[in-house]
């Protein structure tokens, strides 16, 4: 069975930094473009970043530009997001996925066919 597992939420102070990993079940997922969004309570589920399957393109919410970093490594069908300078807006659960489509830059969760379960972020003030 495909999956997806993230790791790496938690809980910390606005400021600081958290870097999550979503692990791919099958080396398949190294031609997919992978993604992560996230989901405030109350909250429809909204694109953060995106990477390329060979890692040469990126795309990011304009929320998160400039302080969080998406990146892969297709050797371990893993797929990381870094967060730095976290606020409490951050606070979110947080979902990577995975997209088979070949289109460029795809954002909304339609466009994505596979999710892992969610790990929660919390920012603290």
């Amino acid at each position: 069975q495909v999956q997806l597992v993230e790791s790496g939420g938690g809980l910390v102070q606005a400021g600081g930094s958290l870097r999550l990993s979503c692990a791919a079940s099958e080396r398949t997922f190294s031609s997919y473009t992978r993604g992560w969004f996230r989901q405030a309570p109350g909250k429809e589920r909204t694109f953060v970043a995106a990477i390329r399957w060979s890692g040469g393109s990126t795309s990011y919410a304009d929320s998160v530009k400039g302080r969080f970093t998406i990146s892969r490594d297709n050797a371990k069908n893993t797929v990381y997001l870094q967060m730095n300078s976290l606020k409490p807006e951050d606070t979110a659960v947080y979902y990577c996925a995975a997209s088979r489509r070949r289109v460029w830059v795809p954002t909304t969760p339609n466009e994505y066919d596979y999710w892992g379960q969610g790990t929660q972020v919390t920012v603290s003030s």
